[in-house]
């Protein structure tokens, strides 16, 4: 019984892993349209997109929907921002 319990619990545990890295993007969850704009916005980054193999949050669907225009000059901005940022 014990047994089974504690294989229960990893497993679960394992799952709720695997769920909370789903939403690990760049920039630490911080909103890339913000970034780029000068601003920094934390975000539980439900709204993402995958540019280049990589997870990007956004504070919302506009907001993402407005990075997408020109989302090369923005992930740009959004990457010296966000450096200046760190030091």
């Amino acid at each position: 019984m014990v047994r089974n319990s504690i294989k229960t619990a990893i497993a679960g545990a394992l799952l709720l892993g695997m769920a909370t890295s789903a939403y690990a993007g760049e920039f630490g969850n911080n909103c890339a349209y913000n970034l780029a704009q000068g601003k920094v916005m934390q975000t539980n980054c439900a709204v993402n997109a995958t540019l280049q193999g990589k997870t990007y949050c956004f504070l919302s669907a506009n907001a993402m929907s407005k990075f997408m225009q020109n989302y090369m000059s923005n992930l740009t901005k959004a990457q010296e921002y966000y450096s200046s940022l760190r030091g």
